[in-house]
Order: structure tokens, then sequence, then C-alpha cells
């Protein structure tokens, strides 16, 4: 099958995908076309929302319509690292008597994890998640295991309850792609939403896409062409949020922003606008693709300064200001 041909059944998954989700899910199309583009580019998501916006569901969902094994792991304060990753139990051989250590794989050896309230739990224990996000690898007892590929993150956190949290540091903050935001349905969504929840109906998910499918298109999205100028913008603009003594710096960004977005940045934006361009039915991106992915990618890698927070901007503010002076 060539890349045109996988293309177009890409388009075809793709709207096979988002109409099982819509069994369950109601509204949140961006979200969810947010989600599948993570997976395309092998990118992991936080996703950020107030309590009973189904953060927990949307990604359980997504799971069940893909033919993929799916863990969840609900974080708290008292879960060690070797919750997630296993542990070494000492078994004795009937027969002989001997004893030995056995690794028991923990919940992280999935396709998709559910990192539920990743806030919740202590550094050491995100620690252990984040490497294996970052490495693919869990290491016990002297001896690396590998995760069975795809491997995605989907983690979630509530930002208005602050009492008990244990903040993600920026930078494993970057080793996600996406930080979303999720807000409050419309109000014909909310009644959908009721209307569904108050019933005997239960939606049946199908699996509509499997590992290697999934693999199939990653590679397409790696296959994708991208301008000269497409590249650069996307450079540039995060060069911008860099330094404030740079030339392509607004005068927003000097006064607003304490620390910029690194290299990774600029690569899972042009990752991003190449699936993007894919999922639109085009083959190749153009800077309002980049444009469009601006947000989810920089909102978490850039640092607000104390300026911006005293005059109450956040950091999708600081996006726009820039955004603005470089159009």
């Amino acid at each position: 099958m060539d890349n045109i041909q996988l293309l177009e059944k890409l388009q075809s998954d793709k709207e096979r995908l988002f109409s099982e989700i819509a069994k369950v899910i109601i509204g949140q199309k961006n979200i969810i076309e947010y989600l599948f583009m993570s997976l395309l580019c092998k990118g992991h998501i936080l996703l950020e929302g107030v309590p009973g916006l189904a953060k927990t569901l949307l990604i359980k969902t997504l799971a069940n319509a893909m033919d993929l094994k799916f863990n969840r792991i609900q974080f708290t304060p008292d879960l060690m690292p070797s919750d997630i990753t296993g542990t070494e139990i000492i078994e004795e051989e009937q027969d002989t008597g001997k004893r030995s250590f056995q690794f028991f794989k923990g919940p992280i050896f999935a396709n998709i994890i559910l990192a539920d309230e990743i806030n919740r739990t202590p550094p050491k224990t995100q620690a252990a998640l984040l490497e294996a996000m970052q490495e693919h690898k869990v290491t016990a007892g002297g001896i690396s295991y590998t995760l069975k590929e795809p491997f995605f993150v989907l983690a979630t956190q509530n930002p208005i309850e602050q009492e008990g949290t244990y903040p993600l540091p920026e930078a494993q903050l970057d080793r996600f792609m996406f930080n979303i935001i999720i807000t409050y349905p419309s109000r014909d969504e909310e009644v959908d939403i009721v209307k569904s929840t108050t019933s005997t109906d239960i939606a049946q998910i199908n699996p509509v896409l499997t590992g290697e499918d999934l693999f199939a298109y990653q590679k397409l999205v790696r296959d994708v062409p991208v301008a000269e100028n497409v590249i650069q913008y996307a450079v540039d603009f995060v060069n911008s949020t860099r330094d404030t003594n740079n030339e392509n710096s607004s005068s927003g960004s000097k006064n607003w922003l304490e620390w910029g977005a690194g290299p990774r940045a600029s690569m899972y934006l042009i990752l991003a606008a190449k699936a993007k361009a894919l999922l639109d039915g085009r083959t190749t991106p153009d800077i309002s693709d980049v444009q469009h992915m601006l947000h989810p990618v920089l909102r978490h890698r850039i640092i607000p300064s104390f300026n911006a927070e005293a005059d109450g901007i956040n950091r999708d503010n600081i996006l726009d200001n820039i955004l603005e002076k470089s159009s």
C-alpha cells in the first residue's frame, strides 16, 4: 500500500474511530482529535480540567476503540514506584527448595496507560512513570524490561485542587507532547450528556484500529514532506519565547516570560502540523497548521514571569500575543 492509499485509509479509520468514541463522549471533538494526533506522533498527553468533565472516560473510550491493551493507574500520595513498574518477589521451587527472585510486571506494561491525577503522587513515583515514558523501558534488579510498542501515557490532573498535590516540574512536563485544557460543555451538549447518562442504554464500543494500523500511520507522519519556510516559522516562533533579548521576541514576551520553550517544542510543532494536515486529507502542512498546534504544544513549556502573573496574564494569553506580533 503506497502513501496515498494509506492516507485514504487514515481518513476512513479516523471517521470510524471518532464515530465509536461519539457513542459515549458528547462534544469534545477538538480534544479527541488532539488525542488521536498524539498517537500518530508517538507522543504523550497531559489533560487538565475540573472534575466531572469525563477526562478519564474519554481516555478509556479511546482505548476501547483501539485493539490495544489498556491499564489505568490511580495516582495517590502513598503510591510507590514499584506499584507502577512492577516488583521482584522471592519464589521457592517445590522440588529443589531453591529460592530466586522473579519479576512481576506492573500496570505500566500495556499499550495505553491512563495516569489518573498524576499530580497526586510524590515526585519519586512520578519520576518512575516519566522515565518509562522517555526510555520505553523499566529497570528492576539491574535488568531492563522493554515496554511493548505502541506505548502511550495519557495523564490527567485537576488544576483547581492544590492541597496534597505535587506539581510536575518543568523538565518532566516537557516530556508530554500536548497539554490539553478541557473546558465545560455547551448547554446543548450538557443536555445530551444528562440524557445519555441517566438512561439504561449502554453504548458498546467496537475496536476499529489495530497496533499494525497505528504503526503504519506513524510511519506515514514521518514520511510527510515539510517546506523549509514552515520549519523556519516553527523554530522562529519557539525561539521568540526563549530569548528576551532576541529581535524576534515581542515586547509582550519580554515582559511576561521568565523562561521559554526548548528545541523539543519545535520538533513537536512540526510533527503535530504533519498529523493535522494528514487528518485534514492534505499531503503536506503549511504555516496555519503550525499555528493551530501552538497552544497545546507550547503552553506547558513556557514559564510566565512575576509581572505576567501580577497582571493576570496566563500562558495562552502570552502565546496569543506572540502570535499576533508575528503575523
